[in-house]
């Protein structure tokens, strides 16, 4: 497994090494022990996530309150999607920076996302799979998004779906009303990167303490 850390810190792109023959390919993409030695504590999986998406489909930018967040270990078996990570961490060095990985079901990359990080995606094909590893489970109530549009991040997401023909955004009804970043700041939904270095620096001394992989 290469594991490169990305431009958002905390953020990791993760490239597994694959083994075919005429029969397929066998591959691992996720292993406790390249998981921990990156992150530095365990990934406490609470819940697994399918989606399906046509070409255009644009999900994102979403995260949840600290604590607990929600950390999100993302790979695309079928198809292939932009995947992006925001630093939405107020107080950050990067705060409003974005970084992003090609996940698809050619090189098999995965993404890891922390606490604190903003995740979005677009699909550039019809049908493509995304399967999401969860630190906790779904909780409505601390659920907050950003529009993925908005300029002010600036991310730059593809218009060319990967068969060559154009790709338009589609959003949820949900994500359509997101509120830019400034409006996110101002109501004070945001992450406080001081907030989350607390969090994980508590996983990470619970994963000293404790170094069997949970």
């Amino acid at each position: 497994m290469q594991i490169r850390e990305l431009s958002v810190p905390g953020a990791y792109e993760l490239t597994p090494r694959q083994f075919g023959d005429p029969r397929g390919v066998f591959l691992e993409w996720f292993t406790a022990g390249s998981f921990a030695g990156a992150a530095g504590h365990a990934f406490g999986l609470e819940q697994a996530n399918l989606s399906v998406s046509a070409a255009g489909v644009l999900r994102g930018v979403h995260f949840a309150d600290i604590p607990p967040g929600q950390a999100k270990y993302v790979t695309c078996p079928k198809g292939a999607v932009l995947d992006v990570a925001v630093d939405i961490r107020v107080g950050s060095p990067t705060f409003g920076q974005w970084d992003s990985v090609l996940l698809d079901d050619v090189d098999r990359r995965a993404i890891y996302l922390p606490e604190g990080v903003g995740h979005a995606f677009m699909s550039l094909e019809d049908d493509s799979t995304v399967l999401y590893l969860c630190s906790s489970g779904y909780a409505p109530e601390r659920e907050h998004g950003i529009h993925p549009l908005d300029p002010e991040l600036g991310i730059e997401w593809p218009t060319t779906a990967r068969d060559g023909s154009p790709l338009v955004p589609q959003l949820s009804a949900k994500d359509e009303v997101a509120p830019t970043l400034a409006q996110a700041l101002a109501a004070g939904t945001l992450p406080d990167a001081g907030t989350v270095e607390a969090y994980v620096a508590g996983l990470r001394r619970r994963a000293h303490e404790d170094p069997t992989p949970a």
